[in-house]
């Protein structure tokens, strides 16, 4: 008879996203910690304002629990992923001509979003995706 695999824990939120976050995201937690700032308080703003690399970075040092962390980093990127929208809609109006990599990369938050909720981890930005947000969030 043969055995059936038993199913593997999942990794933890921390072990599937420490490697994500860039050292400039970590220097800046670590000021505003140094500063008094609320790691948890700034990773629900964050999270508010789309900006789900920082959300990250505050997520790694807080302890609340995996399916927290997910939800709130899920929430970063749809409130990301509206804002994009949002301003390829605008943009098209104003300058009459599709943005169809803005809505892509919309697409791809909702995505990560999902996968977040499921259980997963996120996938890694492409270059265009994180030279967009800038474009975008500089212009807001």
């Amino acid at each position: 008879m043969t055995e059936i695999p038993k199913p593997t824990p999942a990794a933890s939120f921390d072990d599937q996203h420490r490697a994500l976050v860039k050292d400039t995201f970590r220097e800046l937690v670590q000021k505003s910690i140094e500063g008094g700032a609320d790691p948890a308080d700034l990773a629900q703003v964050y999270s508010e304002k789309g900006k789900p690399e920082f959300v990250l970075a505050y997520l790694l040092v807080i302890d609340l629990p995996d399916q927290e962390k997910r939800d709130l980093l899920a929430s970063a990127y749809e409130a990301r992923a509206a804002q994009s929208e949002q301003w390829a809609r605008d943009s098209e109006a104003r300058y009459s001509r599709p943005f169809p990599l803005v809505h892509l990369e919309a697409q791809k938050d909702r995505a990560n979003a999902r996968n977040l909720r499921a259980g997963k981890a996120v996938r890694r930005e492409s270059k265009a995706a994180r030279q967009l947000s800038v474009n975008i969030n500089s212009t807001n």
